[in-house]
Protein backbone atom coordinates (compact mmCIF):
# COMPACT_ATOMS: atom_id res chain seq x y z
CA UNK A 1 0.00 0.00 0.00
CA UNK A 2 1.93 2.97 -1.26
CA UNK A 3 -0.15 5.56 0.31
CA UNK A 4 0.16 4.60 4.44
CA UNK A 5 3.94 4.45 6.07
CA UNK A 6 4.72 4.16 9.44
CA UNK A 7 6.67 7.20 10.20
CA UNK A 8 8.67 7.69 13.54
CA UNK A 9 5.94 5.79 15.42
CA UNK A 10 3.41 7.45 13.91
CA UNK A 11 1.40 6.91 10.36
CA UNK A 12 0.71 8.51 7.23
CA UNK A 13 -2.21 7.71 5.25
CA UNK A 14 -3.84 9.66 2.03
CA UNK A 15 -1.66 12.47 2.00
CA UNK A 16 -2.39 13.04 6.26
CA UNK A 17 0.83 12.56 8.22
CA UNK A 18 1.55 12.29 12.10
CA UNK A 19 -1.55 10.15 12.84
CA UNK A 20 -1.51 8.55 16.06
CA UNK A 21 -3.30 4.49 16.01
CA UNK A 22 -6.53 6.23 16.96
CA UNK A 23 -6.52 9.00 14.13
CA UNK A 24 -5.83 5.88 11.41
CA UNK A 25 -8.22 4.03 12.26
CA UNK A 26 -10.74 6.92 12.18
CA UNK A 27 -9.80 8.00 8.47
CA UNK A 28 -9.50 4.25 7.24
CA UNK A 29 -13.21 4.01 8.92
CA UNK A 30 -14.65 7.36 7.09
CA UNK A 31 -12.68 5.58 3.33
CA UNK A 32 -14.44 2.45 3.89
CA UNK A 33 -18.12 4.23 4.93
CA UNK A 34 -17.53 6.48 1.54
CA UNK A 35 -17.13 3.14 -0.39
CA UNK A 36 -19.84 1.40 1.30
CA UNK A 37 -23.08 3.51 1.68
CA UNK A 38 -24.96 4.69 -1.17
CA UNK A 39 -28.25 5.49 -2.53
CA UNK A 40 -29.71 1.95 -0.85
CA UNK A 41 -28.78 3.46 1.97
CA UNK A 42 -31.03 6.84 1.51
CA UNK A 43 -33.68 3.84 0.74
CA UNK A 44 -33.21 1.97 4.28
CA UNK A 45 -33.45 5.27 6.21
CA UNK A 46 -36.64 6.29 4.20
CA UNK A 47 -38.17 3.13 5.26
CA UNK A 48 -36.78 3.55 8.74
CA UNK A 49 -38.58 7.08 8.79
CA UNK A 50 -42.04 6.40 7.06
CA UNK A 51 -42.32 3.87 9.31
CA UNK A 52 -42.53 5.70 12.55
CA UNK A 53 -45.79 6.53 14.11
CA UNK A 54 -45.90 10.07 13.71
CA UNK A 55 -49.33 10.51 12.38
CA UNK A 56 -52.23 10.93 14.66
CA UNK A 57 -55.11 8.35 15.04
CA UNK A 58 -57.82 6.93 16.73
CA UNK A 59 -58.14 5.88 20.27
CA UNK A 60 -56.37 2.75 21.32
CA UNK A 61 -56.52 0.48 23.91
CA UNK A 62 -54.13 1.13 26.99
CA UNK A 63 -50.40 -0.34 26.19
CA UNK A 64 -50.74 0.03 22.30
CA UNK A 65 -48.51 2.43 20.35
CA UNK A 66 -49.93 5.70 20.08
CA UNK A 67 -50.39 7.01 16.09
CA UNK A 68 -49.74 5.19 13.36
CA UNK A 69 -46.65 5.60 10.36
CA UNK A 70 -47.05 6.92 7.00
CA UNK A 71 -46.19 3.97 5.67
CA UNK A 72 -49.23 1.71 7.38
CA UNK A 73 -51.89 4.22 7.10
CA UNK A 74 -51.24 4.21 3.08
CA UNK A 75 -50.69 0.19 2.59
CA UNK A 76 -53.67 -0.38 5.17
CA UNK A 77 -55.89 1.17 2.23
CA UNK A 78 -53.70 -0.07 -0.71
CA UNK A 79 -53.78 -3.68 0.47
CA UNK A 80 -57.16 -4.62 2.03
CA UNK A 81 -55.85 -8.40 1.81
CA UNK A 82 -57.43 -9.84 5.31
CA UNK A 83 -54.75 -12.54 7.06
CA UNK A 84 -55.33 -14.65 9.81
CA UNK A 85 -53.53 -13.26 13.06
CA UNK A 86 -49.64 -12.27 11.68
CA UNK A 87 -47.33 -11.40 14.25
CA UNK A 88 -45.73 -7.39 13.69
CA UNK A 89 -43.89 -5.75 15.87
CA UNK A 90 -44.40 -1.94 16.77
CA UNK A 91 -42.45 0.73 19.61
CA UNK A 92 -44.34 -0.86 22.26
CA UNK A 93 -44.34 -4.43 21.12
CA UNK A 94 -40.59 -4.09 21.10
CA UNK A 95 -40.20 -2.90 24.21
CA UNK A 96 -42.95 -5.59 25.87
CA UNK A 97 -40.60 -8.34 24.28
CA UNK A 98 -43.72 -9.65 22.75
CA UNK A 99 -45.38 -9.67 19.32
CA UNK A 100 -48.80 -7.67 18.15
CA UNK A 101 -51.23 -9.36 15.52
CA UNK A 102 -52.47 -7.84 12.75
CA UNK A 103 -55.33 -9.14 10.30
CA UNK A 104 -54.62 -6.88 7.17
CA UNK A 105 -51.91 -7.48 5.14
CA UNK A 106 -51.64 -3.60 4.84
CA UNK A 107 -50.73 -3.69 8.63
CA UNK A 108 -48.39 -5.81 8.56
CA UNK A 109 -46.29 -4.87 5.60
CA UNK A 110 -46.19 -1.42 7.25
CA UNK A 111 -44.96 -2.70 10.50
CA UNK A 112 -42.39 -5.09 8.94
CA UNK A 113 -40.51 -2.97 6.26
CA UNK A 114 -39.13 -0.51 8.79
CA UNK A 115 -37.45 -3.59 10.03
CA UNK A 116 -35.81 -4.32 7.03
CA UNK A 117 -34.47 -0.95 6.62
CA UNK A 118 -32.94 -1.30 9.90
CA UNK A 119 -31.40 -4.15 8.96
CA UNK A 120 -29.83 -3.24 5.85
CA UNK A 121 -28.61 -0.28 7.75
CA UNK A 122 -27.06 -2.71 10.29
CA UNK A 123 -26.04 -5.43 7.59
CA UNK A 124 -24.08 -2.35 6.18
CA UNK A 125 -22.51 -1.37 9.82
CA UNK A 126 -20.80 -4.55 10.33
CA UNK A 127 -19.71 -4.61 6.99
CA UNK A 128 -17.81 -1.27 7.52
CA UNK A 129 -16.81 -2.05 10.92
CA UNK A 130 -15.48 -5.54 9.57
CA UNK A 131 -13.23 -4.27 6.63
CA UNK A 132 -12.01 -1.40 8.78
CA UNK A 133 -10.56 -3.54 10.70
CA UNK A 134 -9.14 -5.80 8.62
CA UNK A 135 -7.66 -2.97 6.82
CA UNK A 136 -6.61 -1.34 9.45
CA UNK A 137 -4.88 -4.74 11.23
CA UNK A 138 -3.34 -4.80 7.46
CA UNK A 139 -1.20 -1.35 8.36
CA UNK A 140 -0.84 -0.72 11.92
CA UNK A 141 2.51 -2.00 13.47
CA UNK A 142 1.77 -4.54 15.77
CA UNK A 143 1.66 -3.06 19.00
CA UNK A 144 -1.29 -1.25 17.79
CA UNK A 145 -3.17 -4.18 16.19
CA UNK A 146 -7.08 -5.03 17.31
CA UNK A 147 -7.37 -8.06 18.81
Amino acid sequence: MDTVEELKGTYFFNGMINLNAGELFFYIFLEEAQKKLGAEDIIALALIILGQPLQTTRAKPAGATKGTSVLSANLRILLKIKVNRWPTLTTESIKKMRFSYVNNLGAFAGRWIPVLGIGFIMNDVTQIAWKTTQRYNLIAKEGDRLW
